[in-house]
């Protein structure tokens, strides 16, 4: 479970990928399965998605201790969420991504961010984000840098170091993004309050994440129904009302087209059921309970 951009780069870079099944508990990556393959040797990294704003097991970290992979985590569709000791998602592994796109809980229009608490890492960032020149860096760093190689004063400022991107946010971005941290903290907590309506109306009608005793802050509450057949009369009914529906996440990247081209396609259990039977209602901080009540009943038939 998760998108394509968090598959993408591991083709895009001819790493091999290796996909594991969704939990059944928290519908992120199923850690019996990471183990397995674990065993087996050789993995360099794991890459997960904590879904839907609900963190992955913190067990993970017990399994890069036992076997010493690079953890990396996927916090897009995440941000505010936390454990139940107050960890941040994305600032656990060596690094964390987030999406700032617009129906996210934070917005600059399009973009997002890196988080990692390794001051190399950091730097080697910087210049991936700029053309893979040094101009970003810190001071010592950059010197540290100019100093293994003969470079002429004036031509220092337009060194380039690494080959880059160009993917540094614009300054009506940063201008946006600096204007919603003013209402980061009630926009977080509404969307948190929110999904604990839906789980409090939908319990016992539907399957939908456990989280334990983390926070989960989540941009949709997702619902698994009983069969394809009867998620399609929900969606109409739901497009009848008004209301936006979509398939959950997208659900099994390992059917998709970007995946199948190159590789044979992936079916595990939990992850099939989540793509054939998955759907996303909306959660946004100006929902109100009577809005919830309302979506709640529609998918129920009670309207």
């Amino acid at each position: 479970m998760g998108w394509a951009t968090t598959l993408s780069p591991v083709l895009q870079f001819d790493l091999t990928p290796i996909m594991v099944d969704a939990d059944p508990d928290n519908f992120c990556l199923n850690l019996l399965e990471v183990e397995e393959h674990c065993k087996k040797g050789d993995i360099k990294a794991v890459l997960a998605v904590h879904v839907l704003g609900v963190p992955i097991d913190i067990e993970i970290l017990k399994l890069q201790e036992k076997y010493n992979f690079i953890y990396l985590e996927d916090g897009c569709a995440s941000l505010g969420s936390e454990y139940e000791d107050g960890k941040k998602v994305g600032s656990i592994g060596l690094m964390g991504t987030f999406s700032f796109y617009f129906g996210h809980q934070l917005s600059t229009i399009e973009g997002g961010m890196i988080n990692t608490n390794d001051f190399d890492t950091y730097q080697t960032l910087l210049m991936l984000r700029s053309h893979g020149w040094g101009k970003d860096l810190d001071n010592d760093y950059y010197k540290n840098l100019m100093d293994n190689y003969e470079i002429d004063d004036f031509n220092k400022p337009f060194t380039f170091f690494i080959p880059g991107f160009n993917v540094r946010a614009t300054d009506l971005q940063s201008f946006i993004g600096l204007e919603q941290m003013k209402k980061a903290d009630y926009n977080l907590n509404r969307r948190y309050l929110n999904h604990l309506k839906y789980a409090e109306l939908l319990k016992g009608s539907f399957i939908f994440q456990n989280w334990k005793n983390n926070k989960p802050v989540s941009i949709s509450f997702g619902i698994l129904v009983n069969s394809s057949e009867e998620r399609k009369i929900i969606v109409k009914r739901l497009i009848d009302n008004n209301i936006e529906t979509r398939l959950f996440s997208a659900g099994n990247l390992g059917l998709h087209p970007f995946w199948t081209k190159y590789y044979t396609p992936f079916h595990g259990k939990f992850a099939d059921k989540i793509h054939d039977t998955g759907l996303f209602l909306p959660n946004y901080p100006e929902l109100t309970d009577n809005d919830i009540e309302f979506i709640c009943d529609v998918v129920k038939n009670k309207i």
